[in-house]
């Protein structure tokens, strides 16, 4: 019979191994940071770490992006978890968390576990700080968008930087724990210094 550590590390290669390659900001970086964070999260406020361990590195595993428009997370958790024996309870509680955390899915809080609540913040916190300015300009760059434009009236134009704006300064308000709005509030900080450098930079007086 495997531990949970010794669980939580077979789960974990294999999730490296099948998202090998994977890209647009939910790769196998994206996963271990997430867990990092879902880790310091958990040991503050509580929980169950085995669960919030495990769906952290089975909720993207399955991302709708790379299969076709199908969000496919939660069967593979239970085909990966139900192959490691883990017991159905935990299956379950691990496959509900990785089906619903999604900005996407837009679930009331409420509705969610501690668990899913600390894993929700954790994948949240990494769209912040040096992270998220990154993942911005990456993302903008897969898709041919600029990042920034001098000339721009009216916002004709969507940037990278209206991004700041329209998502990534509002999720400090949709975060569940006071652990994550902590965190939250460092990295937001640090990015809005970013982009008053920046446009000082680019000549904007404001």
């Amino acid at each position: 019979m495997m531990t949970e550590t010794e669980i939580v590390e077979r789960v974990q290669c294999l999730v490296c191994q099948r998202m090998a390659g994977q890209q647009a900001g939910h790769d196998v970086d994206h996963v271990l940071r997430v867990l990092k964070t879902a880790r310091e999260i958990q040991a503050e406020v509580g929980g169950d770490r085995f669960v919030v361990e495990l769906a952290v590195l089975l909720h993207d595993l399955g991302d709708a992006k790379f299969h076709d428009g199908q969000e496919r997370s939660a069967e593979f958790a239970r085909d990966i978890l139900s192959k490691h024996s883990v017991d159905p309870n935990t299956i379950e509680h691990v496959a509900t968390i990785v089906d619903t955390i999604s900005f996407r899915k837009a679930a009331d809080p409420a509705t969610l576990s501690l668990e899913a609540r600390i894993v929700q913040d954790a994948d949240r916190l990494d769209a912040l700080g040096a992270i998220g300015i990154v993942r911005t300009i990456e993302y903008g760059a897969a898709i041919g968008q600029p990042f920034y434009l001098s000339d721009n009236p009216g916002g004709k134009h969507k940037t990278g930087i209206d991004h700041f704006d329209e998502k990534l300064f509002k999720l400090h308000d949709l975060l569940n724990t006071d652990a994550a709005r902590r965190i939250a509030g460092q990295r937001e900080q640090f990015m809005r210094t970013f982009l008053d450098q920046f446009r000082h930079e680019c000549g904007e007086t404001r």
